[in-house]
């Protein structure tokens, strides 16, 4: 290898921290959905899918996600149309996922936080023609958000079915009653039909539209390809992580780029089980833990904050783990010493976006991540084979090793663009280099490190907030004249949202009113916690609100 102060980008320093086997090129399969039919072809009676009490073999799911593909396609579904998926981690997301794929669909993952406006924007941008949803979420207020969207086709799951236990603590709803208007997603499922012939997807279909707010203020939808997917699932296999067959735990939500592409098609890559509990609580998840015995996991720090500070969390919990990773919030290099301390694995870091289809940079097994000594800064990882991270300058071009710059990514699992976007496709993807947008630096050893986003997005426990949404919420109050938003510190979140706000004259509202008016509209993650009133917010000349003042005042109340 070259000297390390002549090395570049090119020459992939970061391959020397990989096995020979994690250092050897990539050949996924084709789709995830071919390496799903060969799976239940070699070992049709493992389990595929594990949900409290309740267990699914691959034939068993390969035979119910042919029933809902001949549904969807019975209903008038086309091959290329796009099929929304708005559920929690259960055995239905992962039905109707394959189902629609084997329908020749686009599936549009939703997350299930989301309100009527985000909702509406989701299935209006898309142009989507299915949705699956709960039953709860249908009666509730999804019927009335779907009306007059395009949608055409609902099936509906309640969350309950394909387990007998009804955990309280997760499980604690009723069923709805049956929908006049809408199809039962478990009675499609079963049947009896094949998927439909001539719909097989190929490589360079779009196999999800995944919105993500990215480097502009309206939620935007990544295409994500089948060979995007395919590529990050198999570099997932190869890494080693998880024994062949084994079992992962769904810790990340599968709605999410992390969950879907980490956990769910890593695990049909390795032919092993997916151990589903509903959704994130601490209690459920040891519990888990301890019935599952997975040998991976992946999530953001958050989760391993809250398992860490559960009453009832023994090593005992972990003993079974041959690897644990987390991304889409800051891993602090404390949480990291002390959780090991505690219950033995350590935590390997990661860093991905949606528009690279969740990881381009992680920590090898057997390997522990840096720490930065001048700013005690953890790295997130080193790229894979078949991977160009550069860190690049306002112009575009490379900064040394050890200079700060934008993060950009080359390689199979970046997108080709976003949905209907050709100028932002263009801006962000130039010439199919992803510009993240977010600021870092790359040591002369490969181990890349996040120091900063350019933009002003919000990471609130690894979910993605743009301050203008919230702003444009806050707008829609009577009381409020001016709104700006920022994220400030939050020692469980990483960050967490705050607003100022100015009032029109002659009216009145308090911080706790503002916050509440933002948590009817807009998903948990997102509304403010913290809300300060005051007489005039800072602005350019112009009449620009300056958030970087604002966000310099964090500290004050």
């Amino acid at each position: 290898m070259t000297a390390a102060s002549h090395l570049t980008y090119e020459d992939k320093p970061w391959l020397a921290q990989l096995s020979p086997a994690q250092r050897a090129p990539v050949t996924p399969p084709e789709t995830i959905l071919h390496a799903f039919r060969e799976a239940a072809r070699e070992v049709p009676e493992r389990t595929a899918l594990a949900y409290f009490d309740g267990r699914l073999t691959y034939a068993g799911t390969d035979s119910l996600s042919d029933g809902i593909a001949a549904h969807l396609a019975a209903l008038g579904l086309e091959r290329g149309d796009r099929a929304a998926l708005m559920l929690q981690n259960t055995p239905h997301f992962v039905l109707a996922l394959l189902g629609a794929w084997k329908a020749g669909a686009t599936v549009v993952p939703v997350n299930p936080m989301y309100k009527r406006g985000e909702v509406a924007h989701v299935l209006k941008d898309a142009g989507v023609s299915a949705l699956v949803c709960s039953d709860r979420a249908w009666e509730s207020y999804l019927r009335e958000t779907a009306a007059g969207t395009g949608v055409h086709t609902v099936l509906t799951a309640c969350e309950r079915d394909l387990q007998t236990r009804d955990d309280q603590r997760v499980l604690g709803f009723e069923r709805a009653a049956p929908a006049d208007d809408a199809e039962d997603l478990l009675a499609a499922a079963r049947g009896g039909r094949p998927a439909p012939a001539g719909r097989e997807p190929t490589a360079d279909d779009i196999a999800l539209i995944s919105y993500t707010s990215g480097t502009s203020g309206s939620p935007k939808g990544a295409m994500n390809t089948h060979a995007n997917i395919a590529f990050n699932a198999e570099r997932q296999h190869m890494a080693g992580q998880v024994p062949a067959g084994g079992c992962v735990f769904a810790l990340a939500p599968l709605f999410h780029i992390t969950g879907m592409v980490v956990q769910l098609a890593g695990s049909i890559a390795n032919k092993g089980t997916l151990a589903l509990a509903y959704r994130f609580e601490a209690g459920v998840v040891l519990d888990a833990f301890l019935e599952h015995r997975p040998a991976y996991t992946v999530g953001p720090s958050t989760a391993f904050m809250a398992l860490a500070a559960h009453p009832d969390v023994t090593r005992e919990h972990f003993a079974s783990f041959a690897h644990i990773s987390s991304g889409g919030a800051p891993l602090p290099p404390a949480l990291v010493e002390k959780f090991r301390a505690a219950f033995g694995p350590y935590i390997g870091n990661g860093y991905g976006l949606t528009e690279c289809t969740a990881p381009c940079a992680s920590v090898p097994p057997g390997k522990e991540a840096p720490v930065d000594p001048a700013s005690g800064t953890l790295a997130v990882g080193v790229p894979g084979p078949d991977t160009v991270v550069r860190v690049l300058d306002e112009r575009g071009e490379p900064v040394p090793f050890g200079a700060h710059g934008e993060i950009a990514v080359r390689g199979p699992q970046v997108v080709p663009g976003y949905w209907r976007r050709p100028e932002e496709t263009a801006a962000v993807l130039p010439g199919g280099e992803l510009r993240t947008g977010d600021i870092g630096f790359m040591d002369e050893n490969g181990w890349l490190y996040v120091v900063d986003r350019k933009k002003d997005m919000i990471n609130a426990s690894g979910f993605k907030v743009w301050p203008r949404e919230v702003e444009d919420v806050l707008y829609a109050h009577p009381a409020v004249r001016e709104a700006a938003v920022v994220g400030v510190p939050d020692s469980y979140r990483g960050e967490t949202v705050k607003a100022y706000v100015s009032l029109r004259e002659g009216t009145g509202a308090t911080p706790h009113e503002l916050a509440a008016h933002c948590e009817e509209r807009l998903a948990a993650y997102k509304y403010p916690r913290e809300v300060q009133i005051l007489s005039d917010l800072p602005k350019t000349t112009s009449g620009k609100i300056l958030r970087r003042e604002l966000r310099s005042r964090r500290g004050s109340a």
